[in-house]
């Protein structure tokens, strides 16, 4: 009976524990990743089909081969990435450009905030 009584006992705090441990990427609101796209992205980034600026469009980017998008000039780090944009290799590049890939053309340093990373990304994962 006792094994029983501090088998549920750890159980009940396991649950406490995993209750209050927000996962990291908690936020997941695609309404403002789209504020956050336009504050952080939008200078060099364009959310529309076929619509490159210094940067090349992520519409459809989620899912997609690094260095697909058509009519944009990569460099060859980029194309030598081998990346596929997960919402885990997002939120790696997001978090750093230059550490994922070394020698990219990115002139973004990265942003800090995991929720609003979450968020870009859940918006990018809406451009289809």
């Amino acid at each position: 009976m006792k094994a029983d009584n501090v088998f549920h006992q750890g159980l009940l705090a396991l649950g406490v524990l995993l209750a209050f441990t927000a996962p990291v990427h908690a936020a997941n609101n695609p309404a403002n990743g789209q504020k956050v796209f336009a504050e952080e992205c939008s200078e060099c980034h364009s959310a529309k089909q076929g619509k490159n600026k210094k940067g090349p469009s992520l519409f459809g980017v989620a899912g997609l081969a690094a260095a697909r998008t058509p009519d944009f000039e990569y460099s060859d780090a980029m194309k030598k990435s081998g990346l596929v944009w997960s919402s885990d290799k997002l939120d790696r590049y997001l978090t750093n450009p230059k550490s994922l890939v070394p020698g990219g053309k990115m002139k973004y340093d990265g942003l800090d905030n995991a929720d609003s990373r979450s968020d870009l990304i859940a918006y990018l994962l809406t451009l289809k």
